[in-house]
């Protein structure tokens, strides 16, 4: 079987965009998952509180939360400040986020894609210092809710001057669902000739129902790294309606099926997309918790 690597991003990113939830529900949805055999976790962002009230709990949610040694766990920064306190919390892989959009960008993090580059190179340098890893997600690449296409050039461009920097890891980020698997050959083929070993990861939303075929595009495309959350928990505040991330139970269902190993349970990780419905108190929309997988566990 092909081994493949999925980071869960329900903690973060999936309860950052959900009404706030209390610490107690936060860890108790932490540790669940990190009882399904997933590898990777993103389990929390240190962010301002008033930028994003729902992560204010941050460092008590991951001092409390029963670490598996067999997890690789990551924490989401958006400025120096935050990449110091997840340090100071003990994580060692750290992302970043900066937007190919101009307009998305701005509307983020009021300032532009190159003034978010020139502050990323510095964090860069402060992790490796710190010993941990840098991960840059670009966010809007395969499109955006303000100025439409996102030119692949302008997305590789990034890439290339987040690599010359020290990047040790870069992920695109499908923000608002607007990716489909033309956009994925597009974006992807083309980082990939430039990078051939980079690592590269790919988060997609389900806003649009493309999400699974986007995995399959960017499998084919030596992809093997992808982010899900659980349940499809999360969205987006600038696409109205959306329905979050892909949700992981359903990248497991398929992609098992089709011979590849996630190393993830999914009888546990069904319990734990049951768990996040109770937590945010209404239905999720996977499918396969909705349904159950095609032959009962």
């Amino acid at each position: 079987m092909t081994a493949l690597s999925i980071r869960e991003v329900g903690p973060r990113d999936g309860l950052q965009n959900e009404d706030p939830v209390p610490a107690d529900a936060k860890v108790r949805l932490l540790d669940a998952l990190s009882g399904t055999g997933v590898g990777r976790i993103e389990a929390v962002s240190f962010v301002h509180p008033k930028a994003i009230p729902q992560m204010a709990d941050a460092d008590e949610v991951w001092a409390r939360a029963k670490k598996n040694p067999l997890v690789r766990y990551s924490a989401l920064v958006p400025n120096t400040k935050g990449a110091q306190r997840a340090v100071a919390a003990g994580f060692t892989e750290i992302e970043v986020v900066v937007s190919a959009s101009d307009t998305h960008n701005r509307r983020n993090v009021n300032r532009s894609t190159d003034e978010s580059l020139d502050d990323i190179a510095g964090l860069i340098d402060l992790l490796h210092g710190a010993g941990a890893s840098a991960e840059v997600i670009i966010a809007t690449s395969f499109g955006c809710p303000f100025e439409g296409d996102v030119d692949p050039r302008r997305v590789a461009g990034i890439v290339d001057r987040v690599v010359a920097d020290g990047a040790d890891r870069v992920a695109f980020g499908d923000t608002t669902g607007m990716g489909t698997p033309r956009r994925v050959e597009d974006v992807v083929g083309p980082v990939r000739d430039r990078h051939p070993d980079l690592p590269l990861l790919l988060h997609f939303h389900n806003t649009r129902g493309t999400a699974l075929a986007n995995i399959l595009t960017a499998l084919r495309l030596g992809v093997t790294e992808f982010d899900a959350s659980i349940g499809g928990l999360g969205g987006c505040p600038y696409a109205p309606g959306a329905t979050g991330n892909v949700a992981t139970e359903e990248v497991v269902h398929m992609l098992e099926d089709m011979g590849y190993d996630t190393g993830i349970d999914l009888k546990a990780l069904l319990e734990a997309g049951r768990l996040a419905q109770e937590i945010v108190g209404r239905e999720l929309p996977s499918g396969v918790l909705k349904a159950g997988p095609r032959i009962p566990l």
